[in-house]
């Protein structure tokens, strides 16, 4: 079974590891005991978004860099687990981007930009 809080835990030990730190400074400066942050990071404690922020703001490192971090290793290790189990792998759902012109609403005159935009539709109405 793949445990969100060890890969979590993982994540943040080599965050911290990496500038050089020890477990006592970040648990000093994101005011957390130090024996709790150890838990954490050996994936034996559920961090809450409160701590997690705390932890992140210790390691001057943003949590969506964290939990981007964490889901690329989830996303590996669900890998791993179905090779494992011969089991077919599903393509990434990922949103598609389709071209759309979009019209400028100003007085110069008409000026065609081309952006990328989701398949949704999405209905612009200017005032």
């Amino acid at each position: 079974m793949i445990l969100l809080r060890r890969l979590l835990g993982d994540v943040l030990r080599r965050q911290r590891q990496r500038q050089g730190r020890t477990l006592r400074e970040v648990s000093s400066s994101a005011r957390v005991s130090l024996g709790y942050l150890s838990e954490v990071e050996r994936g034996q404690k559920e961090a809450s978004s409160e701590l997690l922020s705390a932890i992140c703001d210790a390691l001057d490192v943003r949590m969506s860099q964290v939990m981007r971090e964490v889901s690329d290793e989830l996303a590996l290790a669900e890998l791993a687990r179905s090779a494992a189990a011969s089991e077919p792998v599903p393509a990434p759902m990922r949103p598609r981007l389709n071209s759309v012109s979009v019209t400028s609403v100003t007085s110069v005159p008409e000026e065609r930009v081309t952006i990328k935009a989701p398949t949704e539709a999405v209905n612009v109405v200017a005032a």
